[in-house]
């Protein structure tokens, strides 16, 4: 195969490579899936020595939508023409039949889970909104998330989604099927998953955001009222999020451990270097990891990278959805047991970002701080109170222990934002000096 993948792949939206300097890309494994439909592995190798896996389903000679054509011509070979298949409808359709038919080829497994019923004749159509994987959705019936890069080990999206489907919880989309494959030391490999699509959902962060912007742009308006009340979805927020810890906890147990002060330490070493503005905030924050050191907690099987942007809102309830963890940790740190104080702590750092964002690149006010801490407040309070209503004690019991692993998110995501977003650096360094004081 003589195709152009180096010329391609640095510009789709899932490629990890930027700030690297790409060397080649050579296909590492090719699988037959049907006539003129192929899987590809691909190995990208960079001049820093690095390198990365992914796949690409490649079809040939096909007709993606207009919209699409450019992003999904990856070139030619001969007289033929390939692209990628997963923005052609009839391709998209036949991956969703090979998962339904249960079928292996090669390596590669297409599984359908017990007593699913996938919509192998539904129109099927490529959602915009993912950065790191590829969804196609079918219909209004299921979704596909092509993992675009892949890893050897277990999948936590996967293994959690299956996990919580089987149990019949419905905080979740039901787990339809999954595609697998091995490495060559015979490791899984996850390819991909189809889960039950979430019709006339609603994404947690945008409406978050609709909510504060009523605060701001109605003066009469307080934090009780806008949005219509957004403490209340909080609440049932804080139920969801606490049944999902119950079932995960029920199907795969729970232990004690010591809290991992060396970790959450070596992370604020890291970050300080990285973020010069961090360094007077460094003794202190120290001293409050160290604080805990002897301290044991209860850990289990958790999200791992919760916020407002990893939950859906349906008629009927709320879902947790991308249980992947933290993209830039190996496999085996994201499905290492940890408390769900981390899962809650994430969720109300997420309730700090959404009011200040909107404000931080305008001149601040009183009125406007008072209003972001008021709105952040009332919906962080309201997330925690329906937390422990549903798990049956309150993560606020704890005060010293929760604030240390919201320091922890938030040294994280300043580090992040130093990186990508500076202009929303002070949004974390603002959280790391409350918490400090």
């Amino acid at each position: 195969m003589n195709l152009p993948f180096a010329d391609w792949l640095p510009h789709q939206r899932w490629y990890a490579g930027r700030g690297r300097t790409l060397q080649t890309v050579t296909p590492a494994q090719t699988t037959r899936l049907d006539d003129g439909l192929e899987h590809v592995l691909l190995d990208a190798v960079y001049t820093d020595g690095s390198s990365e896996r992914y796949q690409v389903f490649i079809g040939w000679d096909l007709e993606p939508q207009p919209e699409f054509a450019a992003v999904a011509t990856i070139g030619a070979e001969g007289d033929h023409t390939a692209y990628d298949a997963v923005y052609d409808e009839r391709a998209a359709r036949k991956l969703l039949e090979l998962v339904d038919r249960d079928v292996t080829q090669g390596r590669l497994e297409f599984r359908r889970e017990p007593e699913a019923k996938l919509p192998v004749d539904a129109p099927a159509r490529v959602a915009e909104v993912e950065q790191s994987n590829t969804s196609v959705v079918y219909d209004t019936a299921a979704i596909l998330k092509v993992f675009r890069r892949v890893l050897s080990g277990v999948n936590p999206d996967v293994e959690l989604n299956r996990v919580l489907a089987r149990a019949g919880c419905p905080n979740v989309a039901t787990l339809l099927g999954a595609i697998g494959s091995t490495d060559d030391a015979g490791s899984p490999v996850a390819l991909g998953m189809v889960t039950a699509y979430a019709e006339n959902s609603a994404e947690g962060w945008a409406m978050a955001t609709t909510s504060v912007r009523d605060l701001y742009n109605e003066p009469d308006l307080n934090a009780d009222e806008a949005g219509g009340d957004f403490s209340g979805e909080s609440y049932r927020l804080g139920e969801a999020v606490a049944n999902v810890h119950r079932v995960l906890a029920d199907e795969l147990g729970r232990e004690q451990v010591p809290v991992p002060v060396d970790r959450m330490v070596d992370r604020l070493a890291s970050a300080a270097a990285a973020v010069p503005n961090l360094a007077p905030h460094v003794p202190a924050a120290e001293a409050a990891f160290r604080g805990l050191g002897g301290r044991e907690i209860t850990v289990q099987r958790i999200h791992g990278d919760l916020h407002l942007g990893q939950v859906l809102r349906t008629p009927q309830a709320w879902l947790l959805i991308d249980f992947e963890g933290e993209p830039g940790a190996p496999l085996d740190d994201r499905r290492r047991p940890d408390t769900p104080l981390r899962d809650v702590a994430g969720m109300l750092r997420s309730y700090e970002y959404a009011p200040y964002h909107l404000i931080i690149d305008e001149p601040e006010t009183t009125q406007t701080a008072q209003r972001a801490h008021d709105w952040a407040d009332l919906n962080r309070t309201a997330f925690c109170d329906g937390y422990a209503t549903a798990a049956g004690y309150d993560p606020r019991d704890e005060p010293d222990l929760l604030r240390a692993y919201e320091l922890d998110k938030a040294i994280y995501e300043a580090a992040y934002e130093a990186r990508h977003r500076p202009s929303w650096l002070p949004i974390s360094m603002r959280s790391i000096a409350r918490l400090l004081s």
